[in-house]
């Protein structure tokens, strides 16, 4: 009860403050949004707002509400340089992709990288080291970490909680008088005793707008029996932007009485790959597109829907005509409409030859033969599957038949564990061996990990499909940027590309003068950087300098030179 009481009074204390505008901007430029909340992105709703750079770094961040800084992170990936500031009201503000924090929180930074020798850090900060005033400046906007252009991610979450809650519910200024757009509409059988005009398979359609809303080309009846399932392709966009970003709110009724919707203004970190259940996954491996269902998996825990008790299946009567309506809508209300309509069709259809085993989405599963297992733990699947493996001799570069354990058009919600046995594997090479996720048209393949013992090498993985062992012997490469025959070529820092061939680099060492220097790492431009500190290291004089890079099968390249400076 004290949890409900809590929780209500912070909505109500939040709802009140974005009335109030209890937050100022993170940006005194417009704010025009590359990314919305709970976009769908790649295994996870987008936890904040995305907000355009003007194409450029360098930008003035600020805090938007009086708090204390409470986290700093610098990664190579996510957020790169991040700030987390709690405010008194309970929330905590995020600002992500930073490129530069400003000068004492950045000399803390700097501190406590080499005290941990280590680029990469994630430090907690006691609530008295860093107050900070609202609209105090506190970084310079960047594209560092996992970002894909100059933008700054930004969010509010709960503190308690730490769930990001919908940033646009607070009054920010982003102008969007746009309606979600719809693409397609697609039709899936749910069980085997189901079609969509007289097939098994899933059935798109594609949509026309007139008349204020949306409707099914050429608006045919669809003739449809047992249990089915409805999906839609949308995209949301707001004013003066071409970006794709995601919807906020849908209801689907069947002849007008309400069978599923679903709001999402927050959620839980927790929760946020039932993504893959969200969307009609095997849509999206295979034709890139992202289908949001108006049904809920047996085996998706999101806690957003509502239904009609079928869990949003459609249950077509025979002979009788079903109008279904979908509603859609952003943050701010601008709503789209489409409805069409399917009529019940009892047909004997001939029946589907049946190929595997069922894999239960309520219990564990394990497949095995003599060269391979495969263990699924129980809550990994959102619904029950027949699982399909056949087996191909592999190329010279393996030592091991190709796998063929199911596709990956079945999404895992947690880890399953791949175990493979060797076929002459010399004994010097057992501490090379790589697990490779294989591509099973290209053949093109990547690392998934994989360690050896007595002749088997494992792995654990969130992807079904095609796994071979290979080995990786192959050292990192060390192309120097800045430095040609001992002489610099920049004034103020040292650069390398550096670059592995399959297991991927796991440490990067930077000697000077035989004391560890701080290399700051970017794996979008393959790029490692030295600024010179004229603090931690003597100027002025001929340095040593030795650079280590070794990746994950402990392959390593040395770089030795010296240099005036």
């Amino acid at each position: 009860m004290r949890t409900f009481f809590t929780t209500l009074f912070l909505f109500l204390a939040l709802f009140g403050m974005a009335q109030l505008r209890y937050y100022t901007d993170p940006m005194k430029i417009p704010l025009l949004l590359s990314g919305s909340f709970a976009e769908l992105r790649s295994n996870h709703f987008h936890s904040g707002i995305d907000i355009k750079t003007q194409g450029t770094t360098g930008l003035p961040v600020y805090a938007v509400a009086d708090g204390t800084i409470s986290r700093i992170v610098v990664s190579p990936t996510g957020y790169g340089n991040a700030l987390y500031i709690d405010h008194p009201n309970g929330t905590t503000s995020v600002y992500g992709h930073l490129k530069a924090f400003s000068l004492e929180i950045a000399r803390y930074v700097k501190d406590q990288q080499y005290k941990k020798q280590s680029f990469r850090v994630d430090l907690q900060i006691p609530s008295y080291l860093f107050p900070v005033k609202q609209d105090e400046e506190i970084a310079k906007s960047g594209n560092s970490g996992s970002s894909g252009g100059p933008h700054l991610h930004f969010e509010i979450r709960d503190t308690r909680t730490e769930e990001p809650l919908n940033p646009l519910n607070f009054g920010f200024p982003v102008k969007d008088d746009i309606a979600p757009k719809i693409f397609s509409v697609l039709l899936v059988p749910l069980s085997d005793s189901s079609h969509v005009a007289y097939s098994r398979t899933p059935k798109s359609y594609p949509v026309v707008f007139y008349e204020g809303k949306y409707h099914l080309k050429n608006n045919p009846i669809i003739p449809a029996w047992g249990e089915l399932g409805v999906a839609i392709q949308t995209n949301d966009y707001f004013n003066d932007s071409y970006n794709k970003c995601g919807i906020n709110l849908l209801r689907m009724s069947l002849n007008n009485e309400d069978q599923f919707s679903f709001t999402l203004n927050r959620f839980s970190f927790n929760d946020t790959r039932y993504l893959n259940s969200h969307i009609v996954y095997s849509a999206y491996k295979t034709e890139q597109r992202r289908y949001i269902k108006t049904w809920i998996d047996p085996g998706n825990k999101l806690p957003i829907y509502t239904h009609n008790g079928l869990e949003g299946h459609i249950i077509p009567k025979n002979e009788q005509n079903g109008k279904i309506e979908i509603e859609l809508q952003d943050t701010y209300g601008n709503t789209s409409l489409i409805d069409f309509t399917i009529v019940g069709k009892n047909a004997s259809l001939k029946p589907d030859s049946i190929k595997g085993e069922i894999f239960d989405y309520n219990h564990f599963n394990r497949f095995a033969n003599d060269s391979v297992r495969l263990e699924i733990p129980a809550g990994a699947l959102y619904s029950d599957f027949r699982f399909e493996y056949r087996t191909e001799k592999a190329s010279d570069s393996f030592f091991s038949d190709y796998h063929f354990l199911h596709n990956n058009t079945v999404p895992l919600h947690k880890n399953a564990t791949i175990t493979i046995r060797t076929d002459s594997l010399p004994a010097h090479l057992e501490s090379k061996v790589v697990m490779a996720y294989v591509h099973p048209v290209t053949g093109e393949f990547s690392a998934a990990g994989g360690r050896y013992q007595n002749g088997w090498v494992t792995t654990e993985t969130t992807n079904l499909g095609v796994y071979a062992v290979t080995v990786d012997t192959i050292p990192p490469e060390i192309t120097p940027l800045s430095i040609a025959d001992n002489k610099l070529t920049e004034a103020n820092r040292i650069r390398f590309k550096i670059k592995d061939d399959l297991a991927g680099i796991n440490t990067i060492e930077g000697l000077l003068d035989e004391k560890w220097a701080l290399f700051e790492y970017d794996p979008k431009t393959a790029t490692i950087t030295h600024y010179f500190d004229k603090e931690r290291f003597e100027m002025g004089k001929n340095h040593t300098f030795k650079l280590t890079i070794t990746d994950y099968r402990n392959n390593n390249t040395v770089y030795e030179t010296q240099f005036w400076k």
